[in-house]
């Protein structure tokens, strides 16, 4: 029977799956909605004026979606500041973080009809493109924060990150005990192991989970389970620590999926605000 502190940490492990998709439904997804209807209004208000060449970003309602898109923008990179502050009235962080994503992608319409579907190697496209960057990182972002919770949780069970790591660490104690009365190859083998860092290996892989040169494979493939008593033992050890690395590094590729994208999102978002001061400066000096 599941101790009383079991249920509690899967009670807390549920509350916060929860929390990461609940924003997305906040108040009968109202922000939804909302971005909806921004987008239905842009989508009618070009196809009803009557102007030839069609509207775009000199026409006066290329200027109304500009100034409404540049708004946006502004006051949704605001959310890095309002998550330093914590309420639970109309604007709470789950009210901002709706509308931050869901006006997010209403930004594709509203940037585009902006556009007028007019493309070139300028600083206007420029900021339209970084614009789509940012909106599409934080999709993948949205995504992240939706699934990989559950995925995390489900790869460490009731171990914690120290438990884990406690884990390879008896693993270890037994193995240093064990080799002893192998011989000097084999030794030398659970040496490697032993010595190499359970962290080792760049970005790329822990994001694919790809470490050809892990020490502890190695040495499971050259030291044999049908060999003698010491090396059958060792051979076990060995797998067992493999499988405890193989739940490490999986930890490590969910946790790297689930930051990856503000690597992103946030210098692109920056970049965006330094491209728009860029855009509506020249736009204002050539007008």
């Amino acid at each position: 029977m599941a101790s009383a502190a079991d249920n509690r940490f899967r009670e807390d492990e549920k509350r916060r799956d929860a929390d990461h998709i609940s924003f997305l439904k906040h108040r009968g997804f109202r922000w939804l909605w909302m971005a909806l209807l921004l987008c239905v209004a842009s989508i009618i208000g070009y196809a009803l004026i009557d102007q030839e060449p069609r509207p775009n970003g000199g026409s006066w309602y290329g200027y109304t979606l500009g100034t409404i898109g540049l708004l946006l923008i502004v006051w949704l990179s605001m959310l890095g500041i309002r998550k330093r502050r914590i309420s639970e009235g109309a604007w709470s962080l789950k009210a901002w973080t709706s509308a931050h994503v869901y006006l997010g992608l209403a930004l594709i319409v509203v940037g585009t009809l902006h556009t007028g579907f007019q493309i070139g190697w300028n600083v206007h496209t420029l900021a339209y493109v970084l614009m789509l960057i940012v909106i599409f990182s934080g999709i993948y972002g949205v995504y992240a924060y939706a699934a990989l919770p559950k995925e995390l949780s489900s790869n460490r069970g009731d171990k914690t990150g120290g438990d884990m790591l406690d884990l390879i660490a008896d693993i270890d104690r037994k193995l240093d005990s064990s080799a002893q009365p192998l011989g000097r190859a084999a030794c030398d083998l659970v040496i490697g192991a032993l010595e190499q860092d359970v962290f080792y290996g760049g970005a790329f892989a822990r994001l694919t989970n790809t470490y050809p040169a892990c020490a502890t494979k190695r040495a499971l493939s050259g030291i044999p389970a049908s060999g003698s008593d010491a090396e059958a033992r060792v051979h076990e050890l060995l797998s067992n620590r493999s499988e405890q690395l193989g739940q490490i590094r999986r930890h490590l590729r969910i946790k790297s999926m689930l930051e990856i994208w503000l690597f992103i999102h946030i210098p692109a978002t920056i970049a965006l605000l330094a491209s728009l001061l860029a855009h509506v400066i020249s736009v204002f000096y050539y007008w």
